[in-house]
């Protein structure tokens, strides 16, 4: 199968197997760019598809940028990578094979002893950083650079909330605000805020929220099972 035809299945797999995740295609991770990114709460779990027309020869420096960014990770694999892929992921990545007979949980996730918040909260745009000062009781900081705001999130508030806090805006997060706002002319050339629209217009038409109630399995190995 080639990765278009295996993305709807798996977004199929994940909806039916967590309670509430939004779903964000084709983000940038440091010099990779992550197929599929899981936004559950208080976790983030990440996808690398490799289809049937893919091979490993990235998949080195891929493992490593997924690994900063992961709470979870994931490699999903056509069948005719299903039986030696295992070598290939560390043995902290589940492995998910998406055929034409269905598709499979062939190994749960544990947790990424590697994954960052250094590195997760370049996922934020500036003004939900802006939105986690003020709901930290934190100075506002508006005229500060995103650098700032970052370094200073993350050496102010506790991880564990500030994890929280940071997919609960992700979960809230309006791509459709980017549709009614005028470009801004800047030195004769069009310019709009280049992460949100960025991200927008890479992730727009597969970010959902699974139909289920938020359930426990946020975090937890994906149980086996065939959609």
């Amino acid at each position: 199968m080639l990765d278009k035809e295996m993305r709807e299945p798996l977004f199929d797999f994940l909806d039916e197997q967590f309670g509430k995740i939004r779903v964000i295609e084709e983000k940038d991770i440091k010099s990779s760019r992550a197929d599929v990114l899981g936004v559950l709460d208080g976790y983030i779990v990440g996808f690398e598809i490799k289809s049937d027309a893919d091979s490993y020869t990235r998949l080195k420096t891929q493992v490593t940028d997924y690994d900063s960014f992961c709470d979870f990770c994931y490699i999903v694999v056509g069948e005719s990578h299903r039986r030696h892929v295992a070598e290939h992921v560390p043995d902290h990545w589940g492995i998910i094979a998406v055929t034409d007979e269905g598709t499979f949980l062939d190994r749960g996730a544990d947790d990424n002893p590697n994954a960052r918040l250094e590195d997760q909260i370049h996922l934020m745009w500036k003004r939900e950083m802006h939105r986690l000062l003020d709901m930290n009781g934190c100075p506002k900081y508006r005229n500060k650079s995103r650098a700032f705001l970052r370094e200073y999130l993350i050496s102010h508030i506790d991880h564990i909330i500030l994890k929280k806090q940071m997919t609960d805006l992700i979960f809230e997060r309006d791509y459709t605000i980017f549709d009614e706002q005028p470009a801004v002319k800047v030195k004769k050339a069009v310019r709009k805020n280049k992460s949100a629209a960025g991200d927008r217009k890479r992730a727009h038409t597969k970010n959902y929220v699974g139909r289920k109630t938020p359930g426990k399995t946020a975090g937890r190995k994906l149980s086996r099972k065939n959609t």
